[in-house]
């Protein structure tokens, strides 16, 4: 048995662009560009690489935000890129049977299975996976913050000799980590450290989430938030616009709110704001079945919150939140 240490790029259509109106058979949060891979043996050490470039077929025009931070252009994927079936082979033959994937941070097999159903490929082949980030908490200050590949580098005293935002890179400075971990103790204990993780409203997806996307360049959080009930509150089935009911406040920057589709019923948004360097709000927008764990907290809530349809000075409070 082996691990498969994986990352990965994608291409997000630019917000408001054509290519972000489309629909598409099956909704993806981004389309794989890009695949890094490095295997570490059982006796945890460091062995063979893998990469390839994915020519987009849905979302052709490369970001400028992705290709600046991760040098890839779009001759380059036209001249070497090849197609995602081919490249799901390619990766699939490589890894061999009997592997486990370790990933640092939650997204990208997620991303690798909405891509996969996208396709039409099977994905029961990457079932197996855990986020090395949560193994590395527990082994190390046993927080439950979600550390930057880089932090945990230099907390291991690991020099980077491979470029960041670049799959093999990243998927190469990731195995040097996990080669460092006891992954037997890590992956067997993971249910415990997923669990505080949670607990500490670090942005883990909680059952039921059935949809995820990131969000860049709004001006501040009244506009972040006026996005994400207005047009950006789309239905995660027929991607129509849901109407929405009003955002309370969560730890962390991070706010939810009910929405519904007149076709497809309720769904609980959850979005976490983060400012990004230049000064502009970044939105991580987490979409919810009406009956999943994260909903019935969100009743709770409005439970607490308005007991009885709420009072003048709840109401106020409300409006006030709103308006943050």
């Amino acid at each position: 048995m082996n691990y498969i240490v994986l990352d990965m790029e994608w291409n997000q259509p630019w917000p408001g662009s054509p290519s972000a109106r489309k629909v598409l058979p099956v909704q993806i949060r981004g389309e794989i560009i890009q695949i890094g891979a490095v295997r570490v043996t059982e006796d945890r050490q460091v062995a063979d690489e893998f990469q390839v470039l994915i020519k987009p077929k849905y979302y052709r025009r490369l970001n400028r935000r992705v290709s600046k931070l991760t040098g890839i252009k779009e001759a380059q994927l036209r001249d070497e890129g090849v197609t995602m079936d081919e490249a799901m082979e390619r990766f699939r033959n490589w890894c061999g049977e009997d592997v486990i994937f370790l990933t640092w941070g939650f997204d990208d097999i997620t991303i690798l299975r909405e891509n996969l159903r996208l396709y039409g490929i099977d994905e029961n082949w990457v079932s197996r996976w855990y986020n090395a980030q949560m193994i590395f908490n527990a082994q190390t200050d046993g927080s439950n913050s979600q550390k930057a590949l880089k932090t945990a580098m230099e907390i291991f005293g690991i020099e980077a000799t491979r470029p960041a935002h670049d799959a093999l890179g990243d998927a190469y400075h990731t195995a040097l980590i996990c080669a460092r971990l006891d992954l037997e103790k890590g992956t067997r204990e993971y249910g415990q450290a997923l669990k505080e993780h949670v607990n500490g409203f670090h942005g883990a997806e909680l059952p039921g989430c059935i949809s995820r996307k990131v969000f860049y360049d709004y001006p501040d959080k009244r506009a972040a938030l006026s996005a994400m009930s207005g047009g950006e509150n789309k239905c995660p089935t027929c991607s129509r616009q849901m109407l929405g009911s009003r955002w309370f406040a969560q730890p962390g920057r991070r706010y939810m709110d009910l929405a519904t589709c007149p076709e497809h019923g309720k769904f609980l948004i959850r979005v976490r704001l983060s400012a990004q360097p230049d000064g502009t709000v970044r939105v991580s927008r987490l979409t919810y079945e009406a009956t999943s764990e994260a909903a019935a907290a969100y009743a709770r809530r409005v439970e607490k919150a308005d007991p009885e349809n709420g009072s003048t000075t709840q109401r106020r409070r409300r409006s006030r939140l709103s308006e943050k």
